[in-house]
């Protein structure tokens, strides 16, 4: 599903007139949640669930093409944990 997809049911499942009314909505809800992430904050949609960035510690990794190791720098990563009612929905 691309993004002009879930813009076309938030329009149709909202009620609201317009794609682009749709498309704002959208966007407003992606940058509150990426604003919520990149301030360090969890975010919980329940029933939904749960975005939170995580540590990725420094590690020695290996070059695939030669095998000589490499160092592979310490980062962040954001994860999802699905919340109950979107694994029973899954199933």
């Amino acid at each position: 599903m691309a993004k002009t997809d879930i813009i076309a049911k938030i329009q149709a499942n909202a009620g609201i007139a317009t794609k682009a009314e749709a498309g704002k909505v959208l966007d407003a809800v992606l940058g509150a949640i990426q604003e919520s992430l990149v301030g360090g904050e969890a975010l919980t949609l329940t029933g939904f669930g749960t975005f939170k960035v995580s540590e990725r510690a420094a590690r020695t990794g290996r070059d695939p093409r030669t095998g000589n190791p490499i160092d592979i720098p310490a980062s962040k990563a954001v994860r999802f944990t699905p919340g109950k009612t979107l694994k029973d929905a899954v199933k």
